[in-house]
């Protein structure tokens, strides 16, 4: 089986289109997108304020649309991932408007940005058609390029004038209030500073730096587990909640400022689970500073090691991987060429990313295809080749 590349972004923007001139009968007067972003390392670090490495991708999120003139929004998502229904149309927002049963979860994305839009809205409101490449639950941050691509296409309507960094909180809030998963801002503004070549840096709080990542000789390989994740209503919560606990339990205001040493000396103040939490993040927030320094350098080599001890890092004491995650990362790594590779996003399925020599990502897909249908899940992983390329924001 061919790894699976994604279509370009005009083939989605068509299909938008097209889904829109059915539905509402004209042509859609304004067009945005947003791209997915993956982290090639710093896994659970930001809503402990700590560092972040993500870049952009060419899996991106379209929406079109245009005004309307009753007060009501009109949406429709051409995603053959979404949960149904694929159609709404609700009233304008309002000082009682909140998250309501039976809400689709795509559309609370959208229904929590237009919420918290920070310029207010005209009297005509909007009718809109969108589709996503990266489903949900896959660790690419689909649902911050969604988040983003709705907020890009209200600046369209009502002009904004706040930083980069505003933007990202007002969709970090829409995830908070309408979508029941407390994200960090970050994954939001991942997508607003991607660049060519470029890769962002960045903390849970608003401090941002490119890294280069542009040797034509490299490549980066996501795979997908095809084990579908809902942060919402996982164990993402009780991760958060083990490292504030920790945190307090040594006087501190984040772990990001925490020390290993720290660490060690006061774990006779928590449970053994909650300092291997913590251990995790502490330790992972080293590596990411780390490889951002080897990235910087071209050690690839080392940003590869750094890659692999945060996978392990994060199975044995985040307990967040899962076998089917474990088993890609382990193929990968068995094939000469291959730097480094990990899972991705929050866990328990998903992602993984693999950083590689671009000419033998061939070899690996092939590999990892091969592995995955001689064990016992029988169903090989869908690949995604991606080299550092300019993603479209």
């Amino acid at each position: 089986m061919a790894a699976w590349r994604p279509p370009r972004v005009e083939e989605l923007l068509a299909e938008a289109r097209r889904a829109f001139m059915e539905e509402f009968g004209s042509e859609p007067e304004l067009a945005v997108s947003a791209p997915g972003r993956v982290n090639l390392i710093g896994e659970h670090t930001d809503y402990n304020q700590g560092l972040v490495l993500p870049m952009a991708l060419e899996l991106v999120t379209v929406m079109v649309g245009s005004p309307r003139t009753d007060g009501l929004v009109s949406l429709l998502t051409t995603s053959k991932e979404a949960d149904e229904p694929q159609r709404l149309q609700f009233p304008l927002p309002s000082a009682q408007w909140s998250l309501e049963p039976g809400i689709p979860q795509w559309a609370n994305y959208v229904k929590g940005v237009i919420q918290h839009y920070p310029e207010g809205f005209p009297a005509p409101w909007l009718q809109c058609s969108g589709g996503q490449l990266s489903a949900p639950g896959g660790g690419l941050s689909s649902s911050a390029a969604l988040e983003v691509a709705t907020y890009t296409f209200l600046q369209q309507l009502c002009p904004d004038s706040g930083p980069i960094a505003a933007r990202a909180q007002v969709c970090q809030r829409a995830e908070h209030s309408f979508a029941g998963c407390p994200a960090a801002s970050w994954t939001s503004s991942s997508r607003c500073w991607g660049r060519k070549a470029m890769r962002c840096s960045l903390t849970a709080v608003p401090e941002t730096s490119l890294v280069p990542l542009s040797d034509p000789k490299l490549a980066v390989l996501i795979t997908n587990s095809n084990v579908r994740h809902s942060l919402g209503s996982s164990e993402y919560p009780v991760r958060r909640r083990q490292c504030e606990e920790v945190a307090q339990a040594l006087g501190k205001e984040s772990l990001r400022e925490v020390r290993m040493e720290e660490l060690e000396a006061g774990r006779e103040l928590m449970s053994k689970e909650g300092f291997r939490r913590a251990r995790h993040v502490v330790s992972e927030i080293r590596r990411t500073a780390m490889a951002a320094s080897a990235l910087s350098r071209g050690d690839y080599r080392a940003f590869g090691r750094l890659m692999v001890e945060s996978h392990y890092s994060l199975r044995d004491d985040y307990e967040v991987s899962c076998p089917e995650l474990d088993q890609l990362v382990e193929a990968a790594l068995s094939v000469p060429g291959v730097y480094g590779s990990r899972m991705t996003g929050g866990g328990f399925g998903g992602c993984t990313v693999t950083l590689l020599e671009a000419a033998v990502a061939p070899l690996v897909v092939d590999h990892i295809q091969v592995s995955c249908r001689s064990s016992t899940a029988g169903q090989p992983p869908s690949t995604s080749l991606k080299p550092p390329t300019e993603p479209r924001c």
